[in-house]
């Protein structure tokens, strides 16, 4: 595997089907064994996720971020019974290779074809997949529910192990193209968005959104709800991710530039100093904080912090969001975090 990046591991174990499996480092004595809990769902154990498939008798092992401490040999195993247990030992390599992009950003016009590099060493199998979803995808025809975040690199496989070593993160973007009607026909006005914001509030509003006098257009779309206006329809499909407004009657007046924004978002921040806690943009954290002090201090009053000081923990809540808040951030004290 390649130091940042992605790695995923199955180790099959066919005749142990609905035993129980794990996962363990032999340098600490398998002491810590990594195990989903509960069988056929994804679950987060510690800095992995792993997923028990008890009708294919695989444990999916799926390290989010590789570090040089994940290096070393590792036991997958499955328990047979109280006194007997089986289990596969591998070794695992994190290297770091410049030669291989660690983060890609495409775009797309919506109906049209993307081709996307993948870098991987020859003697490989590529494996190519988008986040969220367990199996292969080939992009033809691009539409709104391409957009996302993919990955590629390199499959190998021994008698019970495959590796795949995801190297590359791609993020597709869709360029939706100018909607063009004429007086008195509908138009629909289709915004897809990241699947972490699907259970956010949604809103339409035209021209220029992210100042107090924005012309929101209608209330807030909430969950799966529809709404109505006389002309105006928007409906949030959480399941393709694409909130979508559609005007009807068009007018001369209607013309112009339409923005789609959220709600409100909470980010949490560690510090290690309660006296020294900083949040600002900014490209780089040599901007926002020199010797321990905020020089770019974010000031306004869509932004609230609330501490939790036996934690080492506190929450930066952003409301009324506005397409100027897009951007780097860096938070925290004497070391800071993007």
């Amino acid at each position: 595997g390649y130091l940042g990046s992605s790695l995923m591991i199955k180790c099959e174990h066919p005749q142990y089907k609905t035993k129980p499996k794990y996962i363990c480092k032999e340098s600490d004595g398998c002491s810590e064994r990594k195990n989903p809990g509960v069988q056929d769902e994804w679950m987060e154990n510690g800095d992995v996720s792993l997923y028990d498939d008890t009708r294919a008798g695989v444990l999916m092992v799926f390290f989010r971020e590789l570090k040089a401490a994940d290096a070393g040999t590792y036991r997958c195993g499955v328990n047979v019974s109280h006194y007997t247990e089986s289990f596969t030992e591998l070794q695992l390599n994190v290297k770091h290779d410049a030669k291989y992009p660690k983060s890609v950003t495409e775009s797309a016009h919506l109906g049209e074809e993307v081709n996307i590099t993948c870098q991987i060493p020859e003697e490989h199998e590529v494996h190519f997949c988008k986040q969220d979803d367990n199996h292969i995808l080939i992009i033809s025809n691009v539409s709104v529910r391409d957009a996302g975040v993919y990955w590629c690199g390199a499959e190998t496989r021994d008698t019970y192990l495959t590796f795949i070593s995801l190297n590359t993160k791609i993020q597709l973007n869709i360029i939706m193209p100018p909607v063009v009607r004429h007086e008195g026909e509908s138009a629909e006005i289709i915004c897809p968005y990241d699947s972490i914001y699907k259970s956010k509030p949604k809103s339409l509003c035209k021209g220029k959104c992210s100042t107090r006098d924005r012309n929101t257009l209608n209330e807030t779309v909430r969950e799966e709800k529809e709404t109505k206006t006389d002309r105006l329809t928007l409906n949030d499909d959480v399941t393709a991710s694409v909130f979508t407004g559609t005007i009807t009657g068009l007018t001369a007046e209607d013309a112009g530039k339409y923005w789609y924004e959220g709600d409100d978002v909470s980010i949490q921040c560690k510090h290690q100093d309660e006296d020294q806690k900083s949040f600002c943009k900014a490209h780089e954290a040599s901007i926002c904080v020199k010797d321990g002090v905020s020089l770019e201090t974010i000031r306004d009053d869509r932004f609230s912090f609330s501490d939790e000081a036996s934690t080492g923990v506190f929450t930066v809540n952003i409301t009324d969001l506005r397409e100027e808040d897009s951007g780097i951030y860096w938070c925290g004290a004497h070391v800071t975090t993007k």
